[in-house]
């Protein structure tokens, strides 16, 4: 599928004493521009975040900010766990018996010992583990919104590719008969301007300047690059660096179809063509 580089995702998520709230913002750049609003408590996992993000996105600026906000009525407490703190006892006064010259545990040593308080605050490596899967299920809506945005300009694109096809099927078969007739108004002017003129001359003349403003194959280099745009549409991927391209030689067979007219008409397709080809280059500048 075709990509935007623009793109919007946000989540929430409550845990024990608080909620996270989380956001993506992407806007079009020419490369990864990763930035990160962390709160102090999640700096650790500012790596695994751009790490899963870089996973995601090739192109783009894209700004997550993740916000912690501590719920009032959640006021940090702590428990005794007394089964614990009980099976703790046995085991020094068992040890006092093999040793009875070992010193008992202080009230101090007791409450720092790992397990004998339970608090109902959310441990720090849980906190950041449930930190990076809610950026794992955004990523999801994240990619989700840049797809229906890229299909959006998919559609443009064609639009613009169909209205390229018109010009150079309403254009192509007229172009030896504007070619003739401007021919033909060229040798009556020469005619009157210096009277009696080797007609063969005038013939070999006009062949090689025919042959000069000959657009066939400009026509069909722009047919072909058509065809490039939307194989590469149709195809999908990180696309946008090769269509910008396919935009400047586009542009550079318009313009040689412009420079080469001999008429209002062909003037006039030319114009068109360049004005289709520019709505589609800027276009693409928001596509991956």
């Amino acid at each position: 599928m075709i990509l935007s580089m623009t793109g919007f995702a946000a989540i929430t998520r409550e845990f024990t004493g608080g909620m996270l709230a989380m956001e993506l913002r992407a806007v079009n750049h020419r490369y990864l521009d990763v930035q990160l609003r962390l709160p102090e408590e999640l700096r650790i996992v500012d790596p695994a975040l751009r790490e899963r993000i870089s996973a995601k996105a090739s192109r783009g600026k894209i700004e997550c900010r993740v916000s912690l906000n501590q719920v009032d009525s959640q006021v940090p407490t702590l428990e005794l766990n007394r089964d614990y703190l009980q099976s703790l006892l046995d085991v020094a006064a068992d040890i006092r018996t093999l040793a009875p010259d070992a010193r008992g545990l202080s009230v101090g040593e007791l409450m720092r010992w790992q397990g004998v308080l339970r608090s109902n605050e959310l441990a720090p490596e849980v906190l950041q583990q449930l930190c990076i899967d809610c950026l794992t299920e955004l990523l999801t809506d994240f990619n989700a919104s840049r797809a229906r945005e890229g299909e959006k300009l998919k559609q443009i694109l064609l639009d613009r590719l169909d209205g390229m096809e018109a010009i150079v099927r309403e254009i192509k078969p007229r172009l030896p008969q504007i070619l003739d007739g401007y021919m033909a108004r060229l040798s009556h002017r020469l005619q009157d301007a210096l009277g009696s003129v080797d007609d063969d001359r005038i013939k070999q003349e006009f062949a090689l300047f025919a042959q000069k403003m000959d657009v066939d194959e400009e026509l069909g280099r722009l047919g072909a690059h058509i065809s490039e745009v939307r194989r590469i549409l149709k195809a999908g991927g990180q696309a946008g660096k090769r269509l910008d391209f396919l935009m400047q030689e586009l542009n550079r067979e318009a313009n040689t179809l412009g420079s080469k007219s001999v008429s209002t008409e062909t003037t006039q397709a030319s114009v068109e063509l360049k004005v289709l080809i520019e709505q589609m280059r800027e276009q693409i500048q928001n596509i991956e």
